[in-house]
């Protein structure tokens, strides 16, 4: 979990920086300076059009994780009202929400990408809404597993000898009660959301040019890889630290507080 978190924040902090700084110009082309190798001047070197890796890398970063955020937030806030509606009501309101579930489960995440851009066209709202779409699900299940466990609870008991209506033990009572798993799912939606962004990217189905993003970087640089490693090494490399920082980071969540 320290792990995770270190290489999280790190990652984090580099990404923020780009909105107030960077080395260079990450926009600038330079045709003089292609393919410089990593030095005092370029600390990870310049890509195919000469632009300062190291300023790509930070605001690319920032580019994806703002979107990662974007994406868990709002999943995990829409995913946690319905999973635990579902758990607790049970009857007719957990089946539609369930059924609903299902379905959109039912469809694999690349096509579901695809109808996104076929309707909406590239971009980074597309992307946005496709992940937001995808990711529900997830949260939904849960939650309900998590409402379910408690529904039928001592403190909910008492609530109701009380005279609390289901709305204040849903969401006053049961739904606090809920932080542990859900924030150890949203970690690892941080996790799969930057993944998938770097996937979708690198695809041409994400963020679009001239903006950085990581994905993309990997997939300009392929052709390159012998001539110059380091312009897919380095994004290559913060792909997998953002993933697996924030893996470890929801794994120990889980391991800690038993979500």
């Amino acid at each position: 979990m320290k792990t995770g978190a270190v290489l999280g924040l790190v990652i984090a902090v580099m990404s923020l920086l780009s909105f107030f700084w960077t080395p260079h110009d990450c926009y600038s082309m330079e045709p003089g300076s292609r393919f410089l190798s990593p030095g005092a001047r370029h600390l990870l070197g310049t890509d195919n059009f000469g632009r300062d890796i190291f300023s790509r890398i930070m605001t690319g970063g920032r580019n994806s994780l703002l979107l990662a955020l974007c994406t868990v937030a709002c999943a995990a806030t829409t995913g946690s009202i319905l999973g635990t509606l579902a758990g607790y009501l049970g009857g007719i309101t957990e089946r539609i929400i369930m059924r609903m579930t299902d379905t959109v489960s039912s469809f694999p995440g690349i096509v579901l990408a695809l109808l996104f851009v076929a309707v909406m066209g590239n971009g980074q709202f597309t992307l946005f809404i496709a992940l937001f779409v995808l990711f529900i699900p997830s949260y939904i299940r849960v939650m309900r597993t998590g409402a379910m466990r408690y529904k039928n609870s001592t403190f909910v008991e008492a609530e109701k000898i009380l005279g609390a209506g289901k709305a204040r033990i849903t969401f006053v009572h049961i739904l606090p009660n809920l932080a542990p798993p859900l924030l150890s799912a949203s970690a690892l939606g941080l996790s799969n959301a930057i993944l998938a962004e770097a996937a979708m990217s690198y695809l041409g189905m994400g963020i679009q040019p001239p903006e950085p993003s990581w994905g993309r970087m990997l997939y300009e640089a392929q052709n390159y890889f012998f001539t110059a490693p380091w312009a897919a090494i380095a994004p290559g490399m913060c792909i997998m630290l953002a993933v697996v920082s924030f893996h470890l980071l929801g794994d120990g969540i889980r391991r800690r507080f038993g979500g």
